[in-house]
C-alpha cells in the first residue's frame, strides 16, 4: 500500500498566512522556474519532488511531480513575498504556500495530521508544461482505450496475424482496469504496448510532440551502450559506457523496453527502437524507470571503469531541432555527415568514387539530377549508394530499391541485415483517437 498516496487526499502545503486581498494571477518577476527538492512525510519518510512553474498570460501553470502522482497547477498568486498555488489530480487536491528565499522555496506539506516540511531549489527556468499533449481526464483516457480496442481490429488489414483476439482483448481489459491508478505517461505506454502486440512494424501509437526528449545520443556497440553525442556541459559523458538509467541496469532496461516494440519483427528493428526510448522521457517515465519525465539520471563509466552520474533534463517541445550537438568523434563518418539532408552526394578523389547517402525520397527527382551531373563530370570508377539511414517509405522504397540494384545492375550489396521483415503489413494509415493528441498508425 502506498501510504503517501492515501495521505495525498486534501493535501495542503501551508506555513504562513496569505493576504486575504490577494488575487489569482502572476506577473513578470514573480517566482517561476523548475524546482527540485524533497518533502519529509511523517508517514512515508523523505519524498523526492519537483515543481515546474511558469506564468502564462498572467496566470500560473505547471505541475508538481511526487511519488504519489502528478498534480496540475490550476491557479495561484505571489503576494507579500509568499507564493500560493492550487493544484489537483482527479479528486486529490494540493495547496502550496511557501516563501522564496533566493533560489529556494520553503514550506510545509500537510495531509490530515501529517505535516511535512519541504524545500525545493530552483535548478532551471520553467519548462513547457509537462505532458501538455497528454492532459486528459481518466474518463477521456478510458474513451481512447475503448476506441483503440474497437477500431484497430476493424482498420488493420489482418490485426490478428500474430496475437490472438482473446489475448488482445485481455490486454485491453487489464489496462482499462488500472487506468485510475496510472499517470498519463503510463497510460500512453500501455496503449502503445497493446498496439505493438499486433506485431508488425507499422502498427503503433505516434509519440506526441511533448515527449520529453533528452539531449543525449546513445548507440549500441556489441553488448555495450555508449554515449556518442551530447550537449555543452556534459562533454565528460562522450564515449562513456551507459551502466544504468536511474537505478536500473542497462540490460534490464533493454529487456523491459522491448515490450514497446513490434512483437513480430526482426530483433534488429526492435533493438533500434529501444535505443530511441533510452533518451525519451515519455517512455522511461511511462515504464516506471524514472520518477520525473523531465529529468533522468544516467550512470556512466569511462574506459578506466570509474563510474559517475549525470542528470539530463528534457528539451522543451519544438526545441529538439535547435540542439547544438557535440559528437564523441572528431570527424563524423561519411554516412553520418550532413544529418539534416535526406539525399546528398560527394566525390572521393582518392578512390575515384562517388558516394551518395540516400536517406529519404522527398524531392528525389530534382536531387538525383545533381547526382547524375556529378557522375558525368567526374567519371568515377565506383558509385556507392548508401541506404543504411534510409527509413523506407511505401512498398517501392529502400528495401525494394536494393533488390532492384541487385538484379537490374552489376551492384554488389554489402552491409547489415535489413531493419524490417521483407514480407509484412505495410502502406500504413492513421486514425485519430477521440481525445489523445497522438494518432494510431496501422496498415
Amino acid at each position: 500500500m502506498n501510504v503517501f498516496r492515501l495521505a495525498c487526499v486534501g493535501l495542503t502545503l501551508m506555513t504562513w498566512p496569505v493576504s486575504g486581498q490577494a488575487q489569482n494571477g502572476c506577473k513578470p518577476g514573480d517566482p517561476a522556474g523548475y524546482f527540485e527538492g524533497a518533502a519529509t512525510s511523517q508517514q512515508a519518510g523523505k519524498l523526492d519532488i519537483s515543481l515546474n512553474l511558469h506564468c502564462d498570460n498572467g496566470r500560473y501553470a505547471g505541475e508538481l511531480v511526487t511519488p504519489a502522482g502528478t498534480y496540475t497547477v490550476k491557479d495561484g498568486h505571489f503576494d507579500q513575498g509568499q507564493l500560493h498555488l492550487n493544484l489537483d489530480s482527479g479528486a486529490d487536491t494540493v495547496t502550496v504556500d511557501a516563501i522564496l528565499d533566493a533560489e529556494v522555496l520553503r514550506g510545509k506539506f500537510a495531509a490530515g495530521t501529517d505535516a511535512s516540511p519541504a524545500e525545493l531549489r530552483r535548478t532551471a527556468g520553467p519548462k513547457n508544461a509537462v505532458g501538455a499533449g497528454l492532459s486528459l481526464s481518466k474518463e477521456q483516457w478510458r474513451q481512447d482505450v475503448a476506441y483503440l480496442a474497437a477500431e484497430l481490429p476493424k482498420r488493420h488489414a489482418n490485426a490478428f496475424h500474430f496475437i490472438s483476439r482473446e489475448r488482445f482483448e485481455a490486454e485491453v481489459a487489464e489496462l482499462d482496469g488500472k487506468l485510475d491508478r496510472l499517470n498519463a505517461d503510463e497510460i500512453y505506454a500501455g496503449m502503445d504496448r497493446i498496439a505493438n502486440l499486433i506485431g508488425d512494424g507499422h502498427t503503433y501509437i505516434k509519440v506526441p510532440e511533448d515527449n520529453a526528449n533528452f539531449p543525449i545520443d546513445i548507440e549500441r556497440f556489441g553488448d555495450e551502450h555508449r554515449v556518442v553525442a551530447t550537449t555543452s556541459g556534459n562533454e565528460k559523458a562522450l564515449g562513456t559506457r551507459v551502466i544504468k538509467i536511474q537505478d536500473m541496469p542497462i540490460a534490464r532496461l533493454h529487456e523491459l523496453l522491448l515490450a514497446l516494440t513490434p512483437a513480430d519483427e526482426t530483433q534488429v528493428l526492435r533493438d533500434l527502437r529501444v535505443l530511441g526510448f533510452l533518451t525519451t522521457g515519455i517512455f522511461l517515465h511511462g515504464m516506471g524507470i524514472i520518477p520525473d519525465r523531465n529529468v533522468a539520471r544516467y550512470t556512466l563509466a569511462g574506459d578506466n571503469g570509474q563510474e559517475f552520474t549525470i542528470d539530463i533534463h528534457a528539451v522543451a517541445p519544438g526545441e529538439s531541432s535547435k540542439i547544438s550537438w557535440i559528437p564523441a568523434f572528431k570527424e563524423r563518418p561519411l554516412f553520418r555527415q550532413k544529418p539534416g539532408d535526406n539525399f546528398w552526394y560527394t566525390y572521393l578523389p582518392d578512390s575515384h568514387t562517388v558516394s551518395c547517402s540516400f536517406r529519404g525520397y522527398k524531392g528525389l527527382g530534382k536531387q538525383a539530377k545533381g547526382l547524375f551531373d556529378l557522375i558525368q563530370q567526374q567519371h568515377p570508377d565506383k558509385l556507392v549508394i548508401d541506404l543504411r539511414l534510409n527509413g523506407g517509405g511505401d512498398y517501392f522504397a529502400a528495401m525494394s530499391n536494393s533488390a532492384h540494384f541487385r538484379y537490374q545492375t552489376n551492384a554488389i550489396l554489402a552491409g547489415q541485415q535489413i531493419g524490417e521483415k521483407p514480407n509484412s503489413y505495410q502502406e500504413a494509415r492513421e486514425m485519430k483517437l477521440p481525445n489523445h493528441t497522438g494518432r494510431c498508425v496501422t496498415p
